[in-house]
């Protein structure tokens, strides 16, 4: 996956939802994500129109993220060609 331009990376939220919001775009489509302060829960959706094994990002989430555990659902969409 290949960054297009810089991260919006964003600090904003109340109580329990206090946290950091990120959006990256990549050439194939873009990354999401927030992290919460208070649970130290981080959300992560990674979405490309271009394939990409399910076990290269876990390994990347893991070296950068270190989670004590992960729990994720991955989707695999087709759209119809026209």
């Amino acid at each position: 996956m290949v960054a297009y331009g810089k991260p919006l990376i964003v600090h904003f939220g109340e109580g329990n939802k206090l946290g950091y919001s990120l959006v990256q775009l990549i050439e194939t489509s873009n990354i999401t994500g927030h992290f919460v302060e208070e649970s130290n829960d981080m959300y992560l959706d990674i979405f490309s129109c271009k394939s990409f094994l399910e076990k290269d990002a876990l390994e990347v989430i893991i070296q950068y993220f270190k989670p004590a555990k992960i729990q994720y659902t991955m989707l695999h969409r087709k759209a119809p060609r026209i």
